[in-house]
């Protein structure tokens, strides 16, 4: 890819991009047991990229077995750290010499501009393997207070078969956040991908055996969910499910545990997230920058995505005014064109969802200020304008439910008090922000809101270090940091008597 990239370049480099297509099982790409495959539909244009293996029961006891037995047989389960710590070095650099085309399948195959994937979730998706690489030999177990005849043994163990079930919104960060920390630990996994997007998920399994991580360790199945995703929460020899997605299907995986193994269910699923700018905010354009940014980025399919605007009345005219304003300088454009700062929806169904949630917040009382339309119809893809709606009120439905899609809700409220209790009033509680001048409100603020992730004058802020993840029904357990390895082990007590001797 050139630099600065270009887009007759980008798009030449689209076509000539040989598309993995088949399921990856036991280190080579096979065919669906059932001959099936499904259309992977391009958002940018509506066109059919390549049609992927379909896979079902049959292939994910495949999967499970092949993951099984290269765990028994300890070639990366019993590596010393020193050999996982080099081969996931050498994974991430593979990852980052072929970031070019990992960017291009990112773009082509979920919509969002090619700027972004470039920028932001390739390099963020090849740093992640390398932090948790970098970790390996870093984590140390423990010994307890004893006696002096006596050792007690606190040791950390690998789980055994990891199910990962990723989204489409970040299909490549969302599945290394996964497989960083259960690779680190020793684990073999298999990666289900969303079926909007299987492409880069296919294409790095092989790099990850390029790399020298032992065939069967890494597996990854396309297909559909009530299938594939199914028969992995289903399965008896799976020792965990870890996923990102929807509260609906988050549900279903903690039910699919109960039916079988109780396999552990660690579940990141969302949120209805609130930015809090209240009148003494430091800097107003900044925060109506962030609040845009905070919407649209993405096209708005994040699960961070600030989609509730919580602002003092005094200021809150002003604000939207400004939030409008950045908004109208992220316009839907062609993923592939450089200049794009949105790109497409994932596919029509889920642009038909955005555009009904934008109908239902008209029809309940909401004030629509400005977009609200499909564009670029001419393309054949599948894009949305920046929405904002002035008028909301927390019990409208565009206000309780996730939309995922570049859709704002600007709620007034009376004060820092109201502002909080409103922030809160949500099941979900996955990230919020709060911008004031005043650092004893700022620090009262990041205490009461009900939010595993808080951001002070700023919106989304954190690195690798920090651990991401929600309360109440927003998840489980947390990725990122050291405490999402915490995942993926066992940890074990052993305690030895030693004797008199």
């Amino acid at each position: 890819m050139t630099n600065p990239m270009n887009f007759e370049q980008l798009t030449a480099q689209a076509k000539a991009l040989d598309f993995r297509n088949k399921a990856f099982i036991n280190g080579a790409y096979v065919d669906a047991a059932s001959g099936k495959t499904f259309d992977c539909i391009s958002p940018r244009d509506g066109s059919v990229l390549t049609k992927v293996a379909e896979c079902d029961v049959e292939d994910v006891n495949r999967a499970v077995a092949s993951a099984r037995a290269v765990f028994e047989k300890g070639s990366w389960s019993e590596a010393a750290p020193a050999k996982r710590k080099a081969i996931m070095l050498h994974f991430a650099d593979l990852l980052e010499k072929n970031a070019s085309e990992l960017a291009l399948l990112e773009s082509l195959d979920m919509g969002k501009p090619i700027t972004l994937a470039a920028r932001d979730d390739i390099p963020l998706s090849y740093k992640c393997i390398r932090w948790y690489a970098e970790a390996i030999d870093k984590i140390y177990d423990e010994i307890s207070p004893a006696g002096p005849n006596e050792i007690g043994m606190i040791t950390r163990e690998p789980l055994g078969v990891v199910a990962a079930v990723v989204p489409w919104n970040f299909p490549l960060m969302m599945a290394v956040w996964k497989l960083g920390p259960a690779l680190a630990m020793g684990n073999s996994i298999i990666l289900k991908p969303a079926e909007q997007s299987p492409l880069t998920a296919l294409r790095v399994a092989e790099i990850a055996v390029e790399a020298g991580i032992p065939e069967g360790v890494l597996n990854v199945v396309p297909g559909f969910g009530p299938t594939a995703g199914k028969a992995l929460g289903l399965h008896e020899d799976v020792d965990c499910v870890t996923f990102t997605g929807s509260g609906e299907v988050g549900k279903l995986f903690l039910q699919y545990s109960g039916q079988s193994n109780m396999k552990r269910v660690w579940l990141e699923c969302g949120g209805k997230s609130p930015n809090i700018v209240l009148a003494d905010c430091p800097d107003m354009d900044a925060a109506a920058a962030a609040a845009a940014g905070g919407i649209f980025y993405n096209q708005g399919e994040v699960c961070t995505a600030g989609s509730r605007l919580i602002v003092e009345e005094s200021i809150k005219d002003e604000l939207i005014e400004k939030v409008i304003a950045a908004g109208a300088k992220m316009q839907p454009g062609d993923p592939l064109d450089p200049k794009s700062q949105m790109g497409a929806i994932v596919d029509e169904s889920q642009m038909n969802r955005v555009l009904g949630y934008i109908e239902k917040g008209s029809s309940e009382g909401g004030v629509l200020c400005t977009g609200g339309k499909r564009v670029r119809t001419e393309s054949g893809g599948y894009y949305v304008e920046p929405t904002v709606f002035d008028g909301i009120k927390n019990d409208m439905t565009i206000a309780k439910e996730e939309i995922f899609g570049p859709v704002l809700s600007v709620i007034s409220v009376k004060d820092w008090k109201e502002a909080v209790q409103t922030a809160n009033d949500t099941p979900y509680g996955l990230a919020a922000a709060v911008w004031t001048s005043d650092i004893n409100k700022a620090h009262l603020t990041a205490k009461k809101l009900r939010s595993g992730l808080v951001w002070v004058n700023c919106w989304d802020g954190g690195s690798i270090t920090m651990p991401f993840g929600g309360y109440k029904q927003s998840g489980t357990g947390r990725d990122r940091s050291l405490h999402a390895l915490d995942k993926y082990c066992e940890v074990k007590s052993t305690w030895i008597a030693l004797g008199n001797g």
